[in-house]
């Protein structure tokens, strides 16, 4: 009789149940194992959404319930571990970055279409802010607002994982572009490539903005309600933080959209890549630490301040 495979363990940060960050634990579990058109990668660093968050704390329990126990995570940097059958293009060894499922662990599981080699310029850490920050500012600026040279641009909250992004991308298209932000953060958005910044503890954006071709919006609630009027007829706001209303902006003589990912994510990873590798382009990476401080990490991002992505370190 043929031996059983080993089972591997790993640690991994789980929550059993919804609540705040002190649910989260570092437990021992078993390692995943590939399946066709999947990839095993050891996990160098993996960054912290606010949709990690909010999954936690069960606000989208009803739009996407989880099973419990869950290791929270999506994006990551790494090194291909194993590939499952009918993967090519990757090979153990490799380094990678892109989307994966539960990637605040040691190892985790990712398509073969949501990944891609990764920038030898950049760190894992910064490689690991790409898939989601990066590509949610690509696709809500150039897929859904088809934002062209010389337009008028408004990234609200320019410091932050996705509209750091937002206003470097922006600038290499030749956007005029203006953000906010807070006062310590004003000479670190200007070095991203804004035109101008608007210190929102000093001065409302709403007295200071005006005939806006696109607005992307990574705050919402109130800041959402405020933006509409800056745009000019017939722009877009780009919901990157909250659902779009578009009943609100057809009453405002504006439309609006989400940033919605495509089903997969490798093309504009590796677009995101070559920008990066150009100098065009550089993630920015904020606070580190370390995946036994997940908890941590998590009431930090739970804040909404901060420069660039917060990232968590799994493995050196």
């Amino acid at each position: 009789m043929a031996a059983e495979p080993e089972v591997r363990r790993m640690k991994a940060v789980r929550f059993n149940e919804y609540g705040p960050a002190t649910n989260l634990v570092v437990a021992n579990v078993d390692r995943p194992e590939p399946k066709d058109g999947e990839v095993l990668v050891r996990v160098r660093a993996a960054g912290v959404n606010a949709i990690d968050w909010k999954f936690r704390a069960g606000y989208l329990q009803a739009y996407v319930p989880l099973e419990l126990p869950h290791t929270p995570g999506l994006e990551f940097a790494g090194t291909v571990e194993k590939v499952g059958a009918g993967v090519s293009g990757f090979s153990p060894g490799d380094e990678v970055f892109g989307r994966g499922a539960g990637t605040y662990a040691e190892y985790a599981i990712a398509r073969v279409q949501d990944i891609a080699h990764k920038p030898r310029s950049v760190s894992v850490e910064q490689a690991a802010t790409l898939s989601i920050g990066g590509v949610t500012a690509w696709v809500g600026l150039f897929d859904a607002a088809n934002l062209e040279p010389g337009q008028r641009l408004l990234v609200q909250g320019g410091a932050g994982g996705v509209g750091s992004f937002a206003v470097q991308l922006g600038h290499w298209k030749g956007a005029y572009v203006i953000a906010t932000t807070s006062t310590d953060n004003v000479d670190y958005v200007r070095s991203l490539g804004a035109d101008e910044v608007i210190d929102y503890t000093k001065t409302k954006f709403e007295d200071a903005v005006r005939d806006v071709d696109v607005l992307f919006d990574t705050v919402g609630d109130e800041v959402t309600e405020r933006s509409w009027s800056v745009l000019k007829p017939g722009g877009i706001l780009v919901a990157g933080a909250t659902m779009p209303d578009p009943e609100k902006a057809a009453s405002h003589g504006v439309r609006t959209s989400g940033a919605q990912s495509p089903e997969a994510v490798a093309p504009l990873l590796e677009e995101l890549a070559k920008l990066v590798e150009s100098g065009s382009l550089t993630p920015q990476v904020g606070q580190i630490f370390q995946l036994a401080d997940a908890v941590q990490a998590h009431a930090a991002a739970e804040t909404g301040h901060g420069r660039g992505r917060k990232i968590l370190q799994v493995a050196g």
